[in-house]
């Protein structure tokens, strides 16, 4: 069980990769930002090679590949946020591929920026903005405060508390199964140290973690769905 603890600490620490100065402050850049760094730069890669010489008709297997991944995609996210919130489908889109990737980078020798609470913290952040921005920017400002007072006004501290459960919850979800997932897998190391682990490997470091993407998506489409109607 020593090892283990030991082992949970080294994947919560989060180690400075290298330093700076800018105007006399020192900044930290954590691992995590270096990481996630990394799979942006292979992101807009992928997305520069496949959208090279876009074509109307007789269009290559690339952008047949390009257009199939844009179309799931913009699917997927679609049916989730709804038709009246398809304007923010670029942005969910973008941050489930984000989490996809983030979540499995393990298996490359990386470790996922999600087992850093700060990551979790700023996604949940951005995404929780992005939904009461919504509900000011469809229902006008009048609207979008009286419905912290519906269905009674009485319940009004409740639906104000819940802006701040919102991020909490999204935050917590992320970053607590993803750090489950590598106890669990730690544990099974320990009890079957072989073939076994391999197997789990394949849920958790693979399934789960873009099982986990979609569901912080889904959550955030659900919000945004629920404030502008």
């Amino acid at each position: 069980m020593d090892k283990l603890a030991e082992e949970l600490m080294n994947e919560l620490e989060c180690e400075t990769v290298f330093s700076f100065n800018l105007f006399g402050m020192q900044i930290n850049v954590a691992e995590s930002v270096v990481v996630t760094w990394i799979i942006m730069a292979v992101l807009i890669l992928g997305a520069f090679i496949l959208s090279r010489n876009l074509r109307v008709d007789h269009i290559s297997k690339r952008q047949a590949v390009a257009e199939l991944i844009v179309t799931k995609l913009t699917d997927m996210v679609d049916n989730m946020v709804g038709e009246k919130g398809k304007a923010y489908t670029p942005y969910l889109a973008t941050v489930l591929v984000y989490l996809g990737v983030a979540n499995i980078i393990g298996l490359f020798g990386f470790k996922s920026p999600t087992k850093d609470l700060t990551v979790t913290i700023a996604l949940s952040l951005m995404s929780i903005v992005l939904v009461e921005a919504a509900g000011i920017y469809h229902l006008g400002v009048k609207r979008w405060l009286h419905k912290f007072t519906e269905p009674i006004a009485i319940v009004t501290p409740i639906n104000i508390l819940e802006v701040f459960t919102r991020p909490l919850s999204l935050c917590m979800r992320l970053f607590g199964n993803v750090l489950g997932a590598f106890v669990i897998m730690e544990l099974i190391k320990l009890v079957v140290p072989v073939i076994l682990p391999a197997v789990f490997s394949v849920y958790f470091d693979l399934f789960d973690g873009l099982l986990q993407a979609y569901v912080f998506v889904f959550l955030t489409s659900l919000y945004i769905g629920e404030e502008i109607d």
